[in-house]
């Protein structure tokens, strides 16, 4: 069998400069351009857990990556590719993918596209009966007059479309209109797109690992978000700063209780809401959803993540590697078992390991 590798390799700092130079569609002056997209040891991580089905062919997901894929021969694509820029960018690989008739794993263009896009994502949500924090959305300057009167606050703002809590900042919490106006408009000049402002949501917050298609996908254990974990002083949310600053090789946060310690009773609800995103927005294979608890300890749906992030890592704080682990699921059995996954809904066949290769009489 032969396997495709979708991704995007996160760059180094000298050719980070040179892209945003030469792309005017980067946003300007900004630290987290490529967040989202993944080390090499990650990459080869996965690269690795599959070449147990056979020949992995790596396909960077940048330049002319449609005919590099149409010529790549392969009988399935494992798809972890962020994309570039834009509402659409996760949904780029599978949609050439389709195009080019080639089986590819995980969710298609249309619900990975809904789901990065959070005021899309919530309008489904809510008209499906499944709970999200009332929002408004300040598409442009112009919208900047709707934060006077909206019923929200105290609330939180982020960026329309980002992902790995990109534009996510501790300064994002407002509590007046005149806050959340003035915030508004930093991201919107900042980002290049619109802003979502939501209900700040006080309680507890979850993360559920979800694998499977129905009629049975699978909850792994839930993850709480232990934020007391954080700097002193600092707002309980998971953003950039929690993720990319104040966590570092060399002072580690300790912030994934996983197994959640919640009552059981708790935790059914938290997965049941979860399954419910899942399924409204179409999600296949696997994905990651985020729940939030308000006031009154009810839960609601923060974002659906059908692209997870899965740096092997433990201590990395990646949700999905860690709720798989306390499931007994190592690294690479979680990548072959999303594979297999994929594979089973697209043929209705089990996938099964390649027979290894001789050696050649004489070789190194």
């Amino acid at each position: 069998m032969r396997l495709g590798l979708a991704y995007n390799q996160r760059p180094d700092s000298a050719t980070e400069s040179a892209n945003k130079l030469s792309d005017p569609t980067q946003p300007p002056s900004t630290s987290d351009a490529y967040v989202e997209w993944d080390e090499p040891t990650t990459i080869d991580a996965v690269a690795r857990a599959l070449r147990i089905f056979g020949d992995v062919v790596h396909l960077e997901a940048v330049g002319d990556f449609a005919s590099r894929l149409a010529a790549s021969r392969i009988d399935l694509l494992f798809n972890m590719a962020e994309g570039h820029s834009g509402p659409n960018r996760e949904a780029h690989v599978p949609a050439i993918a389709e195009f080019l008739g080639i089986r590819y794993t995980g969710s298609d263009p249309l619900t990975l596209s809904v789901a990065l896009h959070k005021a899309r994502a919530k309008d489904v949500l809510a008209q499906r009966g499944v709970p999200t924090a009332p929002y408004v959305l300040v598409e442009r300057v112009d919208d900047l007059g709707l934060l006077r009167t909206a019923n929200i606050y105290p609330a939180f703002l982020k960026p329309v479309w980002e992902g790995s809590s990109k534009g996510i900042s501790q300064e994002n919490y407002v509590e007046t209109p005149r806050q959340a106006m003035a915030r508004a408009a930093f991201l919107l000049d900042r980002y290049r797109q619109p802003v979502l402002a939501e209900t700040y949501l006080p309680g507890h917050e979850f993360t559920v690992a979800i694998m499977g298609n129905d009629p049975s996908p699978r909850c792994l254990p839930t993850i709480r978000f232990q934020f007391e974990g954080l700097p002193a002083g600092s707002l309980p949310v998971m953003g950039y700063e929690a993720k990319w600053l104040w966590d570092v090789p060399e002072s580690p946060l300790h912030v994934l209780e996983c197994p959640a310690g919640i009552p059981d009773k708790a935790d059914q609800s938290i997965q049941r809401v979860a399954l419910a995103a899942y399924r409204a927005l179409g999600c296949r294979d696997w994905a990651r959803v985020d729940v939030r608890m308000d006031a009154y300890g009810a839960p609601h749906v923060i974002e659906v993540n059908p692209l997870p992030g899965i740096i092997p890592d433990l201590t990395a704080n990646s949700c999905f590697p860690n709720a798989a682990h306390a499931a007994g699921i190592g690294y690479a059995e979680l990548i072959q078992t999303v594979t297999r996954i994929a594979w089973r809904r697209l043929t209705g066949l089990e996938l099964e390991a390649s027979a290894p290769r001789r050696r050649l009489a004489g070789a190194a």
